[in-house]
This record gives C-alpha cells, sequence and structure tokens, in this order.
C-alpha cells in the first residue's frame, strides 16, 4: 500500500537535458519524482532532485514495450501513490533521405513517438479517470507540424503523437484530466543535437537554442492552469528562431 503524501511526477524519457530539467523544476514544488528511461545512468539526476529536497525514484523501462509500461504504472501507484502528472518526453529524432530510410528506422522512429505515447497515455489515463483529475504532457518538435529534408521517419511519429494528444485532450478533458502537447520549435541545447546537426547548431549561435530550464518551465506552468482556462497546445521557440 501506498504511503507517500507528496504528488508524484511521472518523467518516460528522462534523459539528461529536457526530461532532467523538467524532472528538476516538479523537485522544486515538491513533487515526487519517478524518473524512467529505456537505458542510461540516472544517478546524477537522482543526486540533483534529492539536493533540492524531494523524493526521487529511477526506474529502466521500454515505454514501446506494452507489458513493461502496464508494469510501470501499476508499480509506481501501488508502491508510490496516485500520479498527478505525466509527462512524455520520449525522443527518436533522426535524419535520413527517403532512400535511405528502411523500414527497420521508421518502425522504431514511429514506435518511439507515437506507439509508446499511446501506452503511456493510455495507462495513465486508466488512473485518472477514477479520480477525475491529473495533467499528461506530451513533448513535440518542429516535426509535429510539418515535415522536412531527412526526417520522414521523426515527422512522421510526431505527426501522430500530436493527433493522439489531440484525441485525448477531447475525450479527457470533460472528465478533468488536463491533456497538452507542447510544440518545441527550435533546437534543444544539449550534446546530441549539437552532433546530430553540427552545422544547424553551429549557425543558431547566442540565443538561437532553447534552454531546457526555460522550457522545463513551460511544463510547470501548464500543469498550473486552472480548468476554466486550460491550454492544448503551446509553441515554444527561442527568440532567433525564424517561424
Amino acid at each position: 500500500m501506498a504511503s507517500n503524501t507528496r504528488p508524484i511526477a511521472l518523467i518516460v524519457g528522462a534523459g539528461d537535458h529536457l526530461g532532467a530539467a523538467i524532472a528538476k523544476r516538479f523537485a522544486r514544488e515538491g513533487y515526487q519524482i519517478v524518473a524512467t528511461r529505456r537505458r542510461g545512468d540516472m544517478e546524477s539526476l537522482m543526486h540533483d532532485i534529492q539536493a533540492l529536497g524531494a523524493d526521487a525514484t529511477a526506474i529502466h523501462s521500454d515505454a514501446r514495450d506494452e507489458q513493461q509500461v502496464i508494469e510501470l504504472i501499476e508499480h509506481v501507484e501501488a508502491t508510490l501513490g496516485p500520479i498527478a502528472v505525466t509527462v512524455f518526453n520520449v525522443g527518436g529524432n533522426v535524419r535520413f533521405g527517403i532512400a535511405e530510410t528502411t523500414a527497420q528506422v521508421y518502425r522504431k522512429v514511429w514506435e518511439m513517438c507515437a506507439f509508446a505515447g499511446f501506452l503511456v497515455g493510455r495507462e495513465v489515463a486508466k488512473r485518472m479517470l477514477s479520480r477525475q483529475r491529473g495533467t499528461i504532457l506530451f513533448t513535440g518538435a518542429s516535426a509535429s507540424l510539418r515535415g522536412g529534408i531527412g526526417f520522414a521517419a521523426f515527422a512522421g511519429g510526431k505527426h501522430a503523437l500530436r493527433a493522439l494528444a489531440q484525441s485525448m485532450a477531447r475525450e479527457l478533458g470533460p472528465q478533468g484530466i488536463h491533456v497538452a502537447h507542447v510544440v518545441v520549435d527550435g533546437l534543444i541545447e544539449n550534446a546530441n543535437t549539437a552532433q546530430l546537426m553540427p552545422a544547424l547548431y553551429a549557425s543558431k549561435g547566442k540565443g538561437g537554442v532553447v534552454k531546457p530550464d526555460a522550457l522545463a518551465e513551460v511544463y510547470w506552468q501548464l500543469h498550473q492552469q486552472p480548468r476554466s482556462a486550460w491550454t492544448f497546445e503551446q509553441d515554444v521557440r527561442p527568440s532567433a528562431e525564424p517561424w
């Protein structure tokens, strides 16, 4: 039986940059953090969260695997307490020309961006519906709105995630569950992006990339919105980003 009295924030896709920033933003508000990712060390994130005076649990879980997602949500709800907010922040940004995009690549990216979002959203919604409250936030991208050269797989997955979020928002909003989609229209400051698109990243210069901590504030504000003025979609970009 769960005995925790702090609200729980579940961060699925708690990577070293945006995911970690979101986790720490909610931790500063006293939330107990459950941070998940498929693989990789989360010891540093746990240390940072605990240094903020918050409780944190790290779990390795593959959001593309239905049984693992079911077991993750069951475990959190049974041992820690009800999930107040879930952030789905799984990536999948790869760049291949259409002729070089294999079926394996396309399928994997779709599973990461869209199918995993469906599994996490569905399982969390089942629990939140019984309570008639909760927040589910999805991380989108420029590719959620428009395809780009070399990003057929990523755009396909992110378009599908946005459609999922819209459907869930329309269905669950009247039942007290706030579903929102964050369109990150720009490059997020991190080493992975710099390595994937070095020329583009370098060209942005000062003020041309999104700071993870600043972006995390958007997620917190969405969660805090009163029911009379809920936002479904928030687009965010650095000041120097053309649009």
